[in-house]
């Protein structure tokens, strides 16, 4: 299994809060996004990387050691995520994990998700007492029996079951799938779509289930309340950065929270 790290975007939205540096090398308690999510994939086994770069590429590139491969978004201020996984879409055929890079979360959401007893799986806050009310900047999750039905940013909040954290696997088998149906996406005009879109898509015609975050801290870094928060809150909620993930741990959500709080 591949690990895609869709790291293509400026960061608009967070104002000049990082000065010209790309969102996903923004620091967090001594190292980047970026670092941190390709230190968790390979403590979760996956070596094989691939970073999908699109502004100030060259500097993302050189923060990187030489084991990461690269894709290059020359068109990421014209596109959207789904775009940049579609341009990644020869690195998928084995089976992948893709990621968000300006997801900051502890590593054993990520372990949890690669052990769940499914082939396709995303991973969604049902919610907890870390996460926000769903509003229109969220993913939100529609979920039945597990399987997710609907995701969607305009979904009205109140029919959510929960928000999409932006990291979802699919096994060798669906990837083909997955990149038919982004190639019809991005065929018919859907370069600005999110990747949820083919998600979705993908949902309607095999199964993809909904794995629960169990309450594990986790924040998606689009504006500057979201970085203080994810310093604030999130930060002192993780694990040190050398620590290696465990085996899913099947507690309640309410015993999660405890754990966080106490």
């Amino acid at each position: 299994m591949k690990g895609i790290v869709l790291a293509a975007g400026k960061g608009l939205r967070l104002n000049g809060a990082t000065g010209n540096t790309p969102k996903c090398l923004m620091e967090i308690g001594g190292g980047t996004l970026l670092e941190r999510q390709i230190h968790t994939l390979r403590n979760c086994g996956i070596t094989d990387i691939v970073v999908v770069v699109g502004y100030q590429a060259e500097r993302v590139r050189q923060s990187c050691d030489g084991r990461i491969r690269f894709v290059e978004n020359s068109r990421f201020d014209q596109t959207n995520s789904l775009y940049s996984l579609w341009l990644a879409r020869q690195a998928l055929a084995e089976g992948f994990v893709v990621l968000n890079s300006d997801v900051l979360f502890h590593p054993q959401l990520l372990a949890n998700l690669l052990a769940a007893p499914y082939h396709d799986a995303l991973l969604i806050d049902y919610g907890n007492p870390l996460s926000t009310a769903l509003g229109d900047e969220e993913m939100k999750v529609k979920v039945r029996g597990e399987r997710v039905i609907e995701i969607s940013k305009t979904m009205p909040p109140q029919e959510a079951d929960g928000e999409n954290l932006g990291i979802v696997k699919f096994n060798a088998n669906s990837a083909a799938l997955l990149i038919e149906i982004m190639q019809r996406l991005i065929t018919n005009g859907g370069q600005r779509d999110w990747a949820p879109r083919a998600f979705c898509e993908f949902a309607a015609a095999r199964p993809l289930y909904a794995v629960d975050a169990q309450g594990y801290p986790w924040i998606e870094i689009d504006f500057p309340e979201d970085f203080q928060r994810a310093v604030r809150d999130i930060l002192p909620k993780l694990p040190a950065a050398d620590s290696r993930t465990t085996a899913p741990r099947p507690l309640s959500r309410q015993a999660q929270a405890a754990e966080f709080f106490s």
